[in-house]
């Protein structure tokens, strides 16, 4: 074979794989949007399928099931929201209890647009396949506990810094702040709306504010005898 050829079939491999990554990210990208929507167990392959403007046999070229590509999607989530959380803002203050204000503060910043466009993909999947699908739930576990040790460095300095001391731990309440979060999306699904979602987002910035209070230094008495 002749160099050209060759250079010839090396350019056409990397095209065609080139192709399928482009077909197979469609796919997750279309995932994200239905279930979202829909939730897992309304989600069909053909609304995928119709999202991503592939045929059946392309989806099968990637993904064996919808709970493979489900799982894939979770893996999907975390990448784009983890570049998107590593470049936000609420990392540029000093003061490590001012981050995670700014952190509570930028995630009511996303309460934008309709509920599937700033509600969470594994927190909608999780409540309805923490029984029936192990390996999404094992998936979705990954994506939240993850996320939420992005946050213990910054509470663990708080809590040094403002000499805060309990009987609970920095991954425990970073753990809280994503409980509270989810917690936020469920209530605005059932009541239609943001408003109760940002008011939780308040009242969790208003929990932190109070525990980071500044110790007071004590007080020293002066006692004069007359």
């Amino acid at each position: 074979m002749s160099p050209a050829i060759k250079i010839k079939a090396a350019r056409e491999s990397s095209i065609q794989a080139s192709r399928q990554q482009d077909s197979r990210t469609r796919i997750l990208e279309a995932a994200l949007q239905v279930i979202r929507t829909k939730g897992y167990n309304a989600c069909r392959i053909e609304d995928v399928c119709a999202a991503a403007g592939l045929t059946k046999g392309g989806f099968f070229h990637h993904f064996k099931s919808k709970e493979e590509m489900a799982v894939a999607a979770v893996d999907f989530w975390v990448e784009i929201t983890g570049a998107l959380f590593r470049s936000a803002p609420y990392h540029e203050p000093s003061d490590p209890v001012d981050r995670l204000l700014a952190y509570v503060d930028f995630r009511k910043a996303l309460l934008q647009g309709e509920l599937p466009q700033y509600t969470c993909l594994v927190g909608t999947m999780t409540q309805e396949i923490y029984i029936t699908h192990p390996g999404i739930r094992e998936a979705a576990n990954r994506s939240i506990v993850g996320h939420a040790k992005t946050l213990v460095s910054d509470v663990e300095a708080a809590m040094l810094e403002r000499r805060v001391r309990g009987d609970w731990t920095a991954e425990s309440l970073a753990l809280y702040t994503q409980a509270t979060i989810q917690g936020a999306f469920i209530l605005a699904k059932a009541g239609g709306g943001v408003a109760v979602a940002s008011a939780c987002m308040d009242h969790l910035r208003r929990y932190l504010e109070l525990l980071f209070v500044p110790c007071q230094k004590p007080i020293t008495l002066s006692l004069e005898v007359v």
